[in-house]
């Protein structure tokens, strides 16, 4: 089934006040004037506009909403309700990527923007097939599908026009399963009780909270969500976590059902101690100085722990990966990123031995060597993802993992590792024929800028200032990063799978020297590069598509009777006419996408 656009909310807005102005005017039946000036209602069109008093006001933050709304047919259909501020153009990414969600971002992103609705809308326990409701007198199902395309805070509006609406919009928040909220700064802790109270079937919760926040928050969501298996907090703007480890811990036990626990702004902590015998995925952000980190979760597969990036953050990361090590043996997924990550704890994380890992990111660990690498390879022949940015290691390192890995990695991330050179990486995407993704940013980049990094660990194997040069030729890889790399003077691509190709900050790139034979090419980053560089990647992806048409150019002989193959010289030579003459067919639709 096609997913349905949408009513604007300002269309929707100006329907219900109509049909609320309506409701409010009428006196008697058969009243045939208009209510708003006067005249007889037959053939009339009223052109005076309501006015702001008549609208009725919501909680609902008044920035655009987009909403996914639809009815459970099944248990294996659920209702997704989404109260999530639109994208802004000047968004800014404070918070560092996660090497473990690299897949999940676009799936979650389509989601929230583009909704897939389910037309499914005659639940038995709805009622909906029998119902009818007024004004109108037409059934429940065709009001269900006109308000389930409304944001939010437009359903909340239509609850207002008469006690038909009413019932069918509870029952539509009655039915929700997944809520998203962006819970705005003046709200209090009521609009969200009020709102969850709403949904008693709640299963997944997603908060974007832009004021402080503390364990009363925790409270009402556990008292309104007891069937909770999925809950994600994110904080905006100045926003302020105040949640203790003791708070955290007494929630997590309470909520038996607790599968996924996802938190920013958990410089509060302080240490913690979670029980969970279902929690399976645990992300926390923006931890300093915990004294203890105990974690009594057999069913763990998923854990992220980001520390913020402080030099006087005093947490035991040895004690942390051996307590993970005696009771979450089940991990396949571990990110760190703390700058206290070292060699130290990369044997810890060795000798615990977590036999059914996947997926390894240790991130902006300055002290992690070739021997951290060797010792990772030794005891984790499995990975498909290691990730190890911002570590001192060198194309050695680089030589383990193809050694080791060839038959399993397919993500390897080494972006801010200023000892690795051009010749390393052609090296890794040879080795590895599996490889799919591949981020380098900032690994061969100019020596004389001012990057603190490559200034306190100058590497003997770096080629000296400018002129390197990379080849690279690979069957499957399908995203390439080389942010940063402004050493980087030639560059040639032969890659038949590629999609994404990022190339920001890649200043001393020529548009000579680059060769890009990558037909699928769907989306290239190019800011920071010079204009020239733009308009060769624009024209060598128009060609490379249309190397891989089949044009099938033919010609007729003299008499019409049959065609015969045109020598290639001859095609090009029409080609040319028609471009030279302004003859050329209409202009087909950009393959790729450029973003400067």
């Amino acid at each position: 089934m096609q997913p349905q656009p949408h009513i604007s909310p300002a269309t929707a807005t100006a329907a219900i006040s109509a049909a609320l102005e309506s409701q409010r005017i009428r006196k008697n039946r058969g009243s045939y004037n208009c209510g708003r000036c006067g005249q007889p209602k037959k053939g009339h069109v009223c052109l005076l506009t309501p006015t702001p008093s008549d609208v009725p006001t919501t909680p609902i933050a008044t920035e655009p909403v987009t909403s996914c709304i639809s009815a459970a047919a099944s248990s294996s259909r659920s209702t997704v309700l989404s109260l999530t501020a639109a994208p802004s153009s000047r968004q800014s990414f404070t918070h560092l990527r996660r090497a473990l969600s690299f897949d999940d971002v676009d799936a979650r992103s389509n989601s929230l923007d583009e909704p897939d609705l389910d037309a499914a809308s005659t639940d038995l326990d709805l009622h909906l097939d029998t119902d009818i409701v007024q004004p109108g007198r037409f059934h429940a199902v065709g009001l269900w599908e006109v308000l389930k395309r409304l944001p939010p805070s437009s359903l909340l509006m239509a609850a207002r026009v008469c006690k038909g609406w009413r019932e069918t919009s509870r029952k539509m928040w009655k039915a929700a399963e997944e809520l998203r909220i962006r819970v705005p700064e003046r709200a209090q802790i009521g609009y969200i009780g009020s709102l969850l109270q709403k949904c008693p079937r709640l299963i997944r919760l997603s908060l974007k909270i832009e004021s402080d926040f503390d364990a009363t928050t925790l409270a009402c969501i556990a008292f309104s969500c007891p069937n909770l298996e999925v809950l994600e907090i994110s904080t905006s703007g100045a926003a302020v976590n105040r949640i203790t480890g003791d708070e955290l811990g007494r929630f997590v036990a309470n909520k038996r059902g607790l599968t996924s626990l996802k938190m920013e702004g958990c410089s509060n902590l302080g240490g913690f101690s979670l029980s969970s015998s279902s929690l399976s995925t645990l992300w926390l952000s923006d931890l300093h100085s915990l004294t203890k980190m105990i974690f009594n979760c057999p069913n763990l597969t998923e854990i992220s722990l980001e520390f913020s990036r402080q030099e006087d953050d005093s947490t035991d990361l040895v004690t942390m990966v051996d307590g993970l090590g005696r009771t979450c043996t089940r991990l396949q997924n571990i990110h760190i990123a703390s700058l206290k990550l070292s060699h130290p704890v990369v044997l810890a994380l060795t000798a615990v031995n977590f036999r059914m890992l996947r997926m390894l990111s240790l991130v902006l660990g300055i002290d992690i060597t070739d021997a951290s690498v060797a010792a990772i390879s030794s005891s984790y022949t499995n990975l498909e993802l290691l990730d190890l940015s911002g570590s001192s290691i060198t194309d050695t390192g680089l030589g383990m993992i193809c050694d080791v890995l060839p038959d399993t990695l397919s993500k390897l991330l080494v972006a801010l590792c200023p000892n690795i050179t051009s010749s390393g990486i052609q090296f890794a995407t040879a080795q590895l024929p599996l490889l799919e993704l591949m981020d380098c940013g900032m690994t061969v980049s100019d020596p004389n800028l001012d990057n603190p990094i490559i200034e306190e660990n100058p590497s003997p194997y770096k080629t000296p200032g400018y002129n390197q040069k990379m080849f690279i030729k690979h069957k499957r890889l399908k995203k390439l990063s080389l942010w940063g790399c402004s050493s980087l003077d030639a560059l040639f691509l032969n890659c038949p799978e590629l999609k994404d190709l990022n190339l920001n900050l890649c200043s001393n790139l020529q548009p000579k020297t680059l060769v890009l034979q990558c037909p699928k090419l769907e989306i290239v980053y190019a800011s920071g590069c010079q204009d020239l560089l733009t308009g060769a990647i624009r024209k060598q992806v128009s060609e490379n598509h249309a190397a891989n048409e089949n044009h099938m150019p033919r010609k007729r002989l003299a008499d019409a009777s049959k065609r015969i193959q045109a020598l290639p010289s001859l095609y090009q030579e029409t080609r040319d006419d028609e471009i030279y003459t302004g003859k050329r067919r209409k202009l087909e639709k950009e393959v790729c996408t450029i973003i400067q």
